[in-house]
């Protein structure tokens, strides 16, 4: 039986994390910080070392050299990416975050459990070069699943680029799955023992985009107290993931052409440059060759980023994969829920297979979800998932060009009004999404994306991912309403 040691301060995550484990077949032992682990163990007894990055006196990266070789999974509470990058440096097998999902720890165990296995074979048990490419390639060793056509092409896409240092477009709708496509094409290449950074542009805030990437100086700017290295820098040597890079100021933008031109950053506030080697993959759902022809986008910067693409199908042209996925996720989520096994009824795998999937896989893991919450029973059924068949799906068509007040439904029955910026009524018992894409219309040229994302409550991102399902564009930079 493998055996794996926890050394974790805080006895509710220890207890809970020791537990999972053992009901997946793993032996476990546990200690409250480094001293003890060393006092009650030797460490060259485990095959992995789970630590949290904060402990009592010693750090838990401590453990990286003391193990001698054993693997140590770091885990952060602290939503710090570069310490955990710093981590990876120090010699961490890979690191996880706070609060993580039972599932996501039982993959990174097995996966670097299955590492470890194969690097400790004997040479008459390895296999030979061809091989082992051919087994990386498989679509499950690449985190992703499915076989249909559209999806080898991808596949081989993934296998021809992946040893390069080329730079990566990776082309799909919101929910795609875009970030495997990128950790896929990371872990396939000589870089894949150093960091793998992933970035959404859209969930950063545009006045912090720029120092956030390409780091600053003391003094830089108000507040900046001290030197700070940015997620470029951190990258450096490893691979940088750019997700929804079309949201990319103007500003930013140029200087991350410099670091794809030069090789080199220059943080906010400093006159010196410094050389960084990274590999860059980036997505967007947009077109960025349209959007740079309406200035929104550099031409060059796209042309740069262009070198090769990636275009990943939308859910709802997979197939036969749909439903693959789904017992993916259902097993995922039945194991996080503790729910035991649970299966789709026949009419939900029927729904499954013919709804439209608007939020293509991120919609179908929340579906799923749903319904391993909602399950009476060891069965799924259609309306714990909470979408509708298809012959009961109204056609949806939604206007998207600014000043669309018009497009909103029509909600029958009597209709209370309540003020608008024009001293005109609109009905207040609108749908949420209804009562969202009426006030980001109405307020869009008043206020900044920050500013509409505090007054809805909700963060930045969910603001950009609400406008993106429910086809609301952007004003562009300096554009007026018109009255």
């Amino acid at each position: 039986m493998t055996k794996i040691l926890v050394v974790e301060d805080e006895d509710i995550i220890r207890t809970a994390l020791k537990r999972l484990l053992e009901r997946n077949d793993f032996q476990v032992s546990e200690a409250a910080s480094v001293d003890e682990a060393l006092e009650s163990f030797r460490l060259n007894e485990f095959e992995l070392i789970i630590s949290d990055l904060r402990l009592p006196k010693t750090p838990g990266t401590d453990l990286i050299e003391l193990a001698k070789g054993i693997p140590v999974l770091i885990m952060t509470s602290y939503a710090s990416l570069r310490s955990a990058v710093d981590s990876m440096k120090m010699g961490a097998v890979d690191y996880i975050a706070k609060p993580f999902d039972h599932g996501e720890m039982l993959e990174a165990v097995n996966r670097i459990l299955s590492q470890r296995g194969k690097k400790a074979g004997t040479p008459d048990d390895e296999p030979s070069d061809l091989a082992t490419k051919e087994e990386a390639s498989e679509p499950g060793n690449m985190g992703m699943i499915g076989n249909c056509p559209s999806m080898q092409a991808v596949y081989h896409r993934i296998r021809k680029v992946a040893p390069t240092d080329a730079t990566v477009l990776v082309q799909g709708e919101s929910g795609t799955g875009k970030e495997l496509v990128a950790k896929a094409i990371h872990n396939q290449s000589s870089r894949k023992n150093a960091p793998l950074i992933s970035v959404n542009c859209a969930a950063i805030p545009e006045t912090l985009i720029e120092s956030e990437l390409f780091g600053y100086e003391k003094g830089a700017f108000t507040g900046a107290n001290t030197n700070r290295s940015g997620l470029v820098e951190a990258a450096d040597g490893g691979t940088l993931f750019l997700d929804e890079i079309g949201e990319l100021p103007l500003e930013a933008q140029a200087r991350l052409l410099r670091v794809l031109q030069e090789g080199e950053i220059r943080r906010i506030g400093s006159v010196q440059s410094k050389k960084v080697n990274v590999r860059l993959v980036a997505a967007t759902h947009r077109n960025l060759k349209k959007l740079s022809s309406e200035g929104e986008f550099r031409l060059d910067l796209y042309y740069r980023l262009n070198v090769m693409e990636i275009a990943l199908p939308a859910l709802k042209e997979r197939g036969d994969d749909i439903l693959e996925i789904a017992e993916f996720l259902l097993g995922k989520a039945c194991t996080r829920m503790e729910k035991g096994n649970l299966r789709l009824s026949r009419h939900a795998c029927d729904a499954i297979s013919k709804y439209n999937w608007p939020g293509n896989v991120r919609e179908l893991e929340n579906a799923i979800e749903r319904g391993v919450i909602l399950a009476e029973g060891n069965l799924i059924h259609l309306d714990d998932l909470g979408i509708e068949p298809p012959e009961r799906q109204p056609p949806v068509s939604i206007q998207s060009a600014p000043g669309a007040q018009s497009a909103l439904p029509s909600i029958g029955g009597p209709q209370r009004s309540i003020p608008r910026n024009d001293g005109t009524k609109a009905p207040d018992d609108l749908s949420l999404e209804d009562y969202f894409q009426h006030f980001v219309l109405e307020h869009q040229d008043q206020m900044s994306e920050t500013e509409l994302a505090q007054k809805l409550g909700i963060s930045r991102k969910c603001l950009w991912e609400r406008r993106q399902r429910l086809g609301i564009p952007r004003r562009k930079s300096g554009q007026k309403k018109r009255g």
